[in-house]
């Protein structure tokens, strides 16, 4: 458009122009308003979502870590429960007085009446010849005559 199309452009200064006018920019300025408050309302959705879904993932990231505590504690649990059960089964064996008769003549080279005992180095506990060779028993019942 040149100049003069747009000098031949005239507003009406009637009552009923300015007050459709008024009108107009009334609407204009509640479909602003309206648009920011759809806007700051979809901004306050996405915060809450942005939180809530780090919450979730820190949440995730600390269920892993207490499963992995979980596995670790199970197989801890499992190794204690089969002490345990040695630990019960040589308690048992204590009882018995033969086996801490035997158990007293392996260790501590004790003999029954008429047993000889020889102490042999064991070939595996020693690395190397110039040490002292530890000791392994070796029993034999001789028969009594």
């Amino acid at each position: 458009m040149n100049e003069n199309e747009t000098q031949k452009i005239a507003s009406l200064d009637t009552p009923y122009a300015k007050e459709q006018y008024r009108k107009f920019q009334k609407q204009h300025r509640q479909l602003v308003f309206k648009r920011r408050r759809l806007a700051a309302l979809f901004a306050v959705a996405a915060f809450v979502f942005i939180v809530m879904g780090v919450q979730i993932f820190n949440e995730q990231r600390h269920l892993s870590e207490l499963n992995e505590i979980k596995v670790k504690t199970v197989a801890e649990s499992a190794k204690v429960d089969n002490r345990v059960a040695d630990l019960k089964n040589d308690v048992k064996l204590l009882k018995d007085d033969n086996y801490v008769a035997k158990l007293a003549r392996s260790r501590y080279y004790y003999s029954k009446d008429g047993e000889l005992i020889f102490v042999l180095p064991d070939p595996v506990k020693t690395p190397s010849k110039d040490k002292a060779p530890a000791d392994e028993v070796v029993k034999s019942e001789t028969t009594k005559e």
